[in-house]
């Protein structure tokens, strides 16, 4: 049942236009879901993917295809824009680009290669191709901008709201496997760890499918065009320890957490800034730390400047599936999650 918050109510989401689209990012758990939606929709849809593509790039062509069933896969790098043209729009007319594709690391020089650069190229090449709408996957912390990756994303935003075309930026809160990497160690006994009590954060998780057939929805629904879209998932804002607290019930135990100080990471990036002067390795692990620490610190929730802190009531919801039903099938084993290249736990 959706929630009365939920921007795409059965009653108001209007019918579905079949447009041609071009899809990129469409390996990983997110686009898969959208392809999915996009292909349920009714739309043509074409997905450029590596050759070698998905987390370490493991999965084939065949892989992709079998994943993006229904969709066309066509080989190319979308950081190249030549192989973008070439090998991707085919000189072929398209409505739509909907990327969900995002730099792996976060790391500074990925960040602008990928959320900056390889965005503007598909945006040239969909431009060239007739498209006149793009959606685009964003992130709700870009709202509060540290890092590298943020301030790649809000200039490609940008360059996105001054190109004259048709927009839809989706800002999701948080993702259920980014919220998933204790559940295993909570499993062989060991405790929840939370930074300070536990309660310094909190967010509203989007499902991989809710947020698919979000994005897929922003093609039809004019309400959504030409607006930047902060979106979470169904029920109120939870904190890390109610998600442990959660973890333990399922599991039929009593709650145990291990408090980290925040003070710890600070240490660590500060040891690891120094040494990355000389070991530039060392200073790509210092950039995963601050993420580590911004995630940490701050919610996953539209954020007001003008009393400095997050509103969960001002963050939208949709969608059916919660957290803690995916944290259930973790437990009895029915999902495996998959892990991005920058898992902090």
């Amino acid at each position: 049942m959706l929630l009365p918050t939920d921007p795409i109510s059965a009653a108001s989401a209007p019918p579905p236009h079949p447009r041609r689209v071009f899809v990129i990012g469409g390996t990983g758990t997110i686009g898969r879901a959208t392809v999915r939606a996009l292909v349920g929709r009714g739309h043509e849809v074409v997905c450029l993917v590596r050759p070698r593509s998905g987390v370490g790039g493991a999965l084939t062509r065949d892989d992709s295809a079998r994943l993006l069933a229904g969709a066309t896969v066509r080989l190319g790098d979308v950081s190249d824009p030549v192989s973008l043209a070439r090998d991707g729009f085919c000189g072929e007319h398209f409505d739509v680009l909907v990327s969900c594709l995002a730099s792996r690391t976060g790391a500074p020089r990925d960040a602008w290669a990928i959320d900056h650069e390889a965005h503007r190229h598909a945006l040239t090449a969909a431009r060239d191709a007739g498209v006149s709408h793009v959606v685009l996957l964003s992130a709700i912390c870009v709202q509060k901008p540290l890092l590298a990756f943020q301030h790649a994303k809000l200039a490609f935003e940008k360059v996105l709201i001054e190109s004259g075309l048709t927009y839809s930026i989706v800002r999701p809160t948080a993702f259920f496997k980014s919220l998933s990497g204790q559940v295993d160690r909570v499993k062989t006994g060991k405790p929840f760890l939370v930074f300070g009590d536990g309660r310094l954060t909190a967010c509203k998780p989007i499902s991989d499918d809710d947020l698919g057939r979000y994005l897929a929805g922003c093609l039809d629904d004019e309400s959504r065009h030409n607006r930047v879209l902060p979106i979470g998932g169904p029920g109120g804002a939870i904190t890390p320890r109610q998600q442990g607290e959660h973890l333990f019930a399922l599991l039929g135990r009593p709650p145990r957490f291990k408090q980290v100080p925040v003070a710890l990471l600070d240490v660590i990036i500060g040891v690891l800034g120094t040494l990355g002067r000389v070991v530039p390795a060392l200073a790509a692990k210092a950039e995963l730390a601050r993420i580590g620490r911004y995630y940490a610190t701050e919610s996953m929730l539209v954020f007001d400047p003008s009393t400095g802190r997050y509103d969960a009531d001002a963050t939208p919801s949709t969608g059916t599936e919660t957290l803690f039903d995916f944290y259930g099938g973790l437990v009895r084993g029915d999902i495996v999650p998959e892990r991005g290249d920058h898992a902090v736990f």
